[in-house]
């Protein structure tokens, strides 16, 4: 089992939700994050008065996948996450150990 982790511009997560739902992932958790990269923030003119903005609000998008679907799992992400600007995000693959399902005590790929 893997983690996928995607960092991805807020406008751009109900095309991500239907892309991962399309491909059958049955579950994510979605967050409210802020953070920078290559884009390091902007600045901003408020009241006449000019601010820098370090951390611009992201979406991170985290599902535990099979390791039999993690490809095309990217694959559903990147497209739908992608606008060819700056910022699009980034995405991560981390290993799962284990899971188990609190309810039931099921653990493995019968969690998913």
């Amino acid at each position: 089992m893997k983690k996928i982790e995607a960092v991805i511009k807020p406008f751009k997560l109900d095309e991500v939700r239907e892309a991962l739902s399309e491909m059958g992932v049955q579950g994510m958790t979605v967050s409210e994050v802020k953070g920078f990269g290559r884009q390091k923030g902007h600045t901003e003119l408020y009241r006449g008065a000019e601010y820098t903005v370090d951390f611009l609000p992201k979406i991170k998008v985290e599902a535990v996948v099979s390791d039999e679907n993690v490809g095309q799992t990217i694959e559903a992400i990147q497209k739908a996450a992608h606008s060819g600007k700056i910022g699009d995000g980034k995405i991560f693959v981390i290993p799962v150990d284990e899971a188990v399902r609190i309810r039931t005590g099921e653990t493995g790929e019968e969690v998913l």
